[in-house]
């Protein structure tokens, strides 16, 4: 089971490599094939293949900036908690680090600004970071030549660098999808609202 987890995530997060993982122990014969064309989009569908997602398409993103590498695939469901896992040169980053910083700045910002310049947030109304990222599935994926990995566990990544890569990436990339499909973009803000006005009434009760 263990082996399986880990060789499917080493599937998703390099599409088309094809790995098979065959069991010979007498009475327990089996082979997995695990072959995701659609690599990280595909690990999204697989996360939220229980849930019902708030717009069929995975949005994904990728950029490059020198040897440094981003690949980011999200989608929002109708779910309360929010699935954020991150990779550096195909290790799980459990503890996060700058690219997920990265990645939750730019999310947090965009969202504000596309809400007000669509009027879709009222007067006042600000997103906080908890809220844009209720009910969201994301896989955000880096490769770079000098990974410093911090913590006690040597499971968060320090690189700065790769804080601004996937924060210019967001801000530029997901800022222009939400442009092209105003549909997604609005029921992404709806979804947010609702998170921050239920929050709100939470505290104030």
């Amino acid at each position: 089971e263990t082996l399986r987890t880990r060789l499917r995530e080493q599937a998703f997060l390099n599409a088309g490599l094809k790995i098979i993982l065959s069991d010979e122990r007498p009475g327990q014969e089996q082979r997995l094939e695990m072959c995701y064309e659609g690599g990280i989009c595909s690990f999204v569908e697989h996360i939220n293949k229980n849930k019902t997602p708030l717009h069929e398409q995975v949005i994904y993103f990728s950029g490059q900036k020198e040897d440094s590498i981003a690949e980011i695939a999200m989608q929002y469901t109708d779910t309360y908690n929010e699935i954020i896992l991150s990779f550096a040169n195909n290790i799980h980053t459990t503890e996060g680090g700058m690219h997920e910083t990265g990645f939750k700045t730019a999310l947090t910002r965009v969202l504000n600004d596309y809400g007000r310049r669509h009027n879709l947030l009222k007067g006042e109304e600000k997103l906080s970071g908890e809220d844009v990222r209720e009910g969201l599935t994301a896989v955000i994926s880096v490769k770079l030549t000098e990974a410093q990995f911090k913590g006690q566990t040597k499971t968060k990544l320090g690189n700065s660098e790769m804080r601004a890569l996937v924060d210019s990436l967001v801000s530029e990339k997901l800022d222009s999808f939400l442009e092209e499909n105003p549909a997604v973009g609005r029921v992404i803000i709806e979804k947010a609202t609702l998170a921050s006005r239920a929050r709100e009434a939470a505290r104030r009760a």
